[in-house]
């Protein structure tokens, strides 16, 4: 039975700042810049506190991967130049078209990074991995077509394995899907995966696809994680922010998760932009007070910040 949640507060609110950052920023023009991943750089010998890779197109609407450096991880200084991409057969054949939604994660005393690249066929995940987010190594390919949305957890599993979440496309969703999880040996092979959470857990706003979005973070109540959930409606697809926690030992397992969203599209930068009705997160940061900055693309055009308590999202997830 259906009962509805009495939402009792705002989790995130929108950084004053919004946007952090903009195609203007940029050395040379830009058409775009947004679903940026963001890391604190407290393990590593990285030059700047705070390190952002930029999702930015083109003119043409081709792909760059830009870096940028914080002080506080809200007021951003963009490189000088792109990273350099690979230039071999192999990644030319399967990102040819695109390359996108980086995810970072510090595990085993690097950062590791995935990109989604595409062709006109089909989707793949690369692998690149760094020292301190300087320059970037590309190692491999970690899955076979069509996946996307790619998480990796920052601890190993009980029993030694690296885990992960992504999310499978499906032809007959519309290319969309459910959030998965994997195990690994060795960060390439990967298998016994289970569904942790379908489209249809999550209510209407996540009815027309879910994809895991940023690094799942521990906490008593269990890993949190954040993802981008979708909804179709009459004239557009609108993309929003949901938050669930899995069990620690068995991360499979959903223990809570929000059936509203914490964020959806209402600022002008998220209502119209190169595609309208867009808040889509691509990572966080938990700072040592507890205060929580998502960061998230507005309309796939300016790359933004939302700001909150981690408690309030844990509370989300427990009583949404």
């Amino acid at each position: 039975m259906y009962t509805p949640a009495r939402i009792d507060r705002r989790v995130l609110t929108r950084y004053d700042g919004n946007p952090v950052l903009t195609a203007a920023d940029f050395p040379w023009r830009m058409r775009a810049v947004y679903n940026s991943s963001a890391i604190r750089c407290e393990h590593s010998g990285a030059k700047s506190r705070y390190v952002m890779l930029c999702r930015c197109n083109e003119l043409n609407h081709k792909t760059l991967l830009w870096g940028a450096d914080s002080p506080d991880g809200l007021k951003w200084s963009l490189r000088a130049e792109p990273f350099a991409m690979p230039d071999t057969p192999t990644w030319h054949r399967y990102a040819s078209t695109v390359y996108y939604d980086p995810r970072i994660t510090w595990i085993d005393g690097q950062y590791v990074v995935l990109l989604a690249v595409m062709n006109t066929a089909f989707t793949r995940v690369a692998m690149f991995r760094s020292p301190d987010l300087e320059s970037l190594e590309f190692v491999n390919y970690i899955n076979a077509p069509d996946n996307r949305n790619m998480v990796i957890f920052p601890e190993r599993s009980t029993d030694g394995r690296y885990i992960r979440l992504e999310r499978p496309n499906i032809a007959a969703a519309g290319g969309k899907g459910s959030i998965w999880l994997s195990f690994s040996p060795d960060l390439i092979h990967w298998g016994d995966s289970y569904e942790v959470l379908e489209t249809s857990e999550v209510w209407n706003y996540g009815i027309s696809g879910l994809g895991p979005s940023t690094v799942p973070h521990r906490t008593d109540e269990g890993w949190l994680i954040i993802f981008h959930a979708i909804m179709n409606n009459c004239t557009t697809r609108e993309y929003s922010v949901g938050a669930a926690l899995l069990d620690l030992e068995q991360p499979w397992k959903v223990r809570h998760v929000t059936r509203y969203p914490i964020l959806s599209p209402e600022a002008d930068y998220e209502m119209r932009g190169l595609v309208d009705h867009v808040c889509f997160p691509c990572s966080k940061i938990i700072e040592p007070d507890g205060t929580l900055k998502l960061y998230y693309g507005g309309a796939d055009t300016v790359q933004c910040v939302a700001l909150g308590k981690l408690d309030d999202v844990i509370h989300a997830c427990k009583h949404w």
